[in-house]
C-alpha cells in the first residue's frame, strides 16, 4: 500500500486534508490553525511531494520527517503536520479495520465526558443557559466571564462584574456541574491573579489561559501564584513547549489541540508528559466534528483525561459535510468502534462547501485605540 494522492480543501475557515492510497483507502485530517488556512495548505502542498509513493503506515517516521524537513517551526507548520498525521492514523485504522483508539492501546473509558461551550454575556443569560445545559445532561460548562468593556474597567469593577457573572452561572448550574472559566488570554498577570483569588468561593474546575501565551515561563508563574487550578496549551505545538510549561510550575490541566499540537501521534506523547506531572488532559477543539472524533481517540485511550471541549456547532447544518460516528448523547459521546477516526466526507455536501476566511482585522481595541488582546 502506497500513498497515491494528497488533496486539500478549505471548508469555512477549516483546512481539511484527504490522503488516498493506491488500494482505494482514504483518510481525513484537519488543521486547527484556523486564522491562516491558506498557509497550512501551501505547506501541505510541499509535504505532498514527499508523501507520494510512501507507505502510509510509517506514521512516526513521516511525522519526524515532515516536522524536520525545513529549519522552521510555528503554528502553520504544526497545523499542517497535525492534519496529515490525523489522516494517516485514519488510514491505518481502516487498514486494520480497527478504531484508532484500539491501536493506541485500547479504551480506558467507554464514554467521553464533554464540557459545553455555553456562551452568555449577562448574569440572567448565564443563569438560564447554565440551568438549561445542566438539565440537558452536561456535567461541565465553559464560558467567558469577563464583562463587556473589561479592558477599560477599574480592577474593582472588573472583579465585581465578573463575580456577578460567575455567581449567576453557578446558581443556574448547581453543585453537580463543573464550571470552567475561559479568559481567552485577555488579562495581564496583575489583574489575572487578583481576579482569580476573588473567584475561589465558586470552586471553579479551572481558569483557562488568563494571560497572553507569548511567554511559557509567565504562564507557569501565574499557575503557581493563584489558588484555583489553571489550564493552558491550546495554542502550543509540541512536547517541548508542554514540558517547559509543566516544568515552570503549571498548569494543573493541559489543553492540546489535535489539529495544532502534532495530531494523534504527538498529543499521545503530550498526555504522557502531563501524566508524569500529575496534570490532567482536557483536549481543545471548537472547530467541528472531524477534530472532535480525532480527539476522542486520545480521550478514550489515556488515563489522565478529564473532559472534552464541545461546541454545538458540531451539530450545525454547515458541519453535516462530516459524517461522524461520534454522536453526542446528553453530556457525553459514547466511544464508537468505527474503523479509523470514524469520519467520512459527504461528497454531495463537499461539492457545495466554500471557504469563509476569518476577518483578521476585527480585533478588540481599548477606548484609547490600543490593541486590547488577540484571540
Amino acid at each position: 500500500m502506497k500513498i497515491e494522492k494528497v488533496e486539500t480543501m478549505i471548508i469555512g475557515r477549516n483546512l481539511i486534508v484527504r490522503i488516498w492510497t493506491d488500494n482505494g483507502l482514504s483518510g481525513v485530517g484537519q488543521s486547527a490553525c484556523w486564522a491562516y488556512p491558506e498557509a497550512v495548505e501551501k505547506i501541505i502542498g510541499v509535504f505532498a511531494g514527499y508523501l507520494k509513493g510512501k507507505d502510509p503506515l510509517r506514521i512516526e517516521h513521516h511525522w519526524q520527517f515532515l516536522y524536520r524537513m525545513g529549519p522552521f517551526r510555528g503554528s502553520a507548520l504544526s497545523g499542517a503536520v497535525s492534519a496529515v498525521d490525523i489522516a494517516l492514523w485514519d488510514i491505518k485504522g481502516k487498514h486494520f479495520q480497527a478504531p484508532v483508539w484500539q491501536l493506541l492501546g485500547g479504551m480506558v473509558r467507554d464514554r467521553i465526558r464533554l464540557h459545553l461551550l455555553m456562551g452568555g454575556n449577562t448574569p440572567d443569560e448565564l443563569r438560564k443557559r447554565a440551568r438549561a445545559s445542566a438539565q440537558e445532561g452536561f456535567t461541565a460548562l465553559k464560558f467567558d466571564p469577563l464583562p463587556e468593556g473589561y479592558g477599560d474597567m477599574s480592577l474593582a469593577r472588573l472583579i465585581s462584574d465578573t463575580r456577578d457573572n460567575v455567581a449567576a452561572a453557578r446558581e443556574g448550574a448547581g453543585k453537580d456541574v463543573d464550571i470552567i472559566l475561559e479568559i481567552h488570554r485577555k488579562l495581564t498577570p496583575m489583574n489575572a491573579i487578583a481576579l482569580a483569588e476573588a473567584l475561589t468561593e465558586f470552586h471553579i474546575l479551572f481558569y483557562e489561559d488568563p494571560v497572553q501565551i507569548d511567554s511559557i515561563q509567565s504562564q507557569g508563574e501565574i499557575a503557581k501564584r493563584i489558588s484555583i487550578p489553571v489550564a493552558n496549551g491550546e495554542r502550543m505545538h509540541s512536547i517541548w513547549e508542554f514540558r517547559e510549561l509543566l516544568a515552570y510550575g503549571g498548569p494543573q490541566y493541559v489543553r492540546p489541540d489535535l489539529g495544532l499540537a502534532g495530531g494523534i501521534t504527538h498529543v499521545k506523547k503530550i498526555a504522557g508528559i502531563a501524566e508524569s506531572y500529575h496534570s490532567a488532559v482536557v483536549t481543545h477543539n471548537f472547530l467541528g466534528p472531524l477534530l472532535t472524533a480525532a480527539a476522542c481517540q486520545i480521550d478514550a485511550s489515556i488515563p489522565n483525561f478529564v473532559v472534552q471541549e464541545y461546541s454545538r456547532g458540531d451539530e450545525s447544518v454547515a458541519m453535516k459535510v462530516f459524517k461522524t460516528a461520534y454522536k453526542r448523547v446528553g453530556g457525553v459521546i459514547p466511544v464508537a468502534d468505527a474503523p479509523g477516526i470514524g469520519v467520512e466526507l459527504d461528497e454531495k455536501l463537499l461539492a457545495k462547501a466554500r471557504a469563509e476566511p476569518q476577518d483578521l482585522t476585527k480585533i478588540p481595541l481599548r477606548a484609547d485605540g490600543s490593541v486590547a488582546y488577540s484571540v
